[in-house]
């Protein structure tokens, strides 16, 4: 922070693309593994940060590894809730007002009775942070559930069905759907029967979609899954006719700079086309995407994208409130981050 900046943790932010597992803190992983007897993975003790790319399958099978040697420490109730408490802390130490972690249940599921107690889980603790949230300084938390492209359409089916079920608690129940995983696996009109599922129950639609592939992926994705918000999308921007749909259809674009350099679809930050999308006009939120791998919270991309991007501050302010206007928090928590950006940017910045 320079003297003619504000102080970027001040600005009230809502974080919509944060993965349950890759939401790690890298000390937490290491202590459930001890505690289990579990090995892990070099990149994940003495060689961390892990150096990652997923330009080629062999690279997203190293990424792929290291993010299921984190995920297999995960083995009962009292750890699922110590990953959502200390999200919502870690987010809320960073100015984030609100938070939306995205579950797949499957892989807990075997150590709590099923895809239903898994999700009842992470529901619940995010009832007891939301409860708390003043007192600790947290993030609130909403849930998102997602399937798998690795996997099956019909589980995907089944995943949509138990969503749009826990949808029927209104903001203490799931929030939207998510597909999530390697975009060059499975074909995508194949999942759409899940998320007309999930959208006839009011489920905002939150597919990954255009950051291992281009242009033509994402149109497909909007064609056939009709989503609300794209983790990713910023590979519109190689082909300008589905940015402009993109932008026509108000979809909001979930950027994670972090994750694009680590995982090599840019080669360095400045790379990254987060101008070219803002100045079509999309709305976009930062997102962190799995910073106990790409050891990049939330807090870094807002710095990045002042610091590399030469955003100034009313479009960091901008950038914050598309955030909340792209998320399903609940309507105060809405108006008081909006207000209290409002005087952020009023506020003369420190000398």
């Amino acid at each position: 922070m320079t003297s003619s900046t504000r102080d970027l943790r001040a600005l009230p932010k809502a974080h919509l693309h944060l993965h349950f597992t890759g939401s790690m803190r890298v000390e937490t992983v290491r202590d459930m593994a001890a505690a289990q007897g579990l090995r892990l993975p070099d990149s994940l003790r003495s060689a961390y940060p892990p150096r990652l790319s997923a330009a080629d399958e062999r690279g997203w099978f190293r990424f792929q590894r290291l993010y299921d040697a984190a995920r297999h420490c995960v083995r009962g109730e009292a750890q699922m809730r110590r990953i959502v408490r200390e999200a919502a802390l870690d987010d809320g130490a960073e100015g984030s007002r609100w938070l939306e972690i995205q579950v797949d249940p499957t892989s807990y599921a075997p150590f709590v009775g099923g895809i239903t107690p898994a999700m009842e889980v992470v529901l619940d603790e995010a009832r007891s942070v939301n409860a708390t949230a003043d007192e600790t300084g947290s993030a609130r938390v909403g849930v998102v559930m997602a399937a798998s492209r690795i996997r099956h359409p019909l589980e995907a089916r089944t995943l949509a069905r138990l969503a749009a079920r826990l949808a029927d608690r209104g903001p203490e129940g799931v929030l939207g759907f998510g597909l999530s995983n390697d975009e060059r696996r499975g074909s995508t009109p194949d999942f759409a029967p899940a998320f007309r599922i999930a959208e006839r129950a009011g489920l905002m639609l939150v597919p990954h979609s255009g950051e291992l592939l281009g242009p033509d992926a994402i149109a497909e994705t909007l064609t056939s899954l009709r989503p609300q918000r794209l983790g990713h999308g910023v590979r519109s921007t190689e082909d300008p006719r589905v940015l402009e749909a993109l932008v026509a259809a108000d979809v909001a674009l979930e950027v994670c700079p972090g994750s694009n350099v680590a995982l090599g679809v840019y080669r360095e930050e400045h790379d990254v086309p987060l101008r070219t999308v803002l100045d079509a006009g999309a709305t976009v939120a930062l997102g962190a995407d799995d910073p106990l791998l790409f050891d990049s919270r939330l807090l870094a991309q807002y710095e990045t994208a002042r610091s590399v991007h030469g955003l100034d501050d009313a479009q960091l302010a901008e950038l914050a409130r598309g955030s909340f206007r792209a998320s399903r928090a609940p309507r105060e928590v809405v108006d008081s981050a909006m207000a209290d950006i409002d005087e952020w940017l009023a506020t003369p910045p420190s000398s």
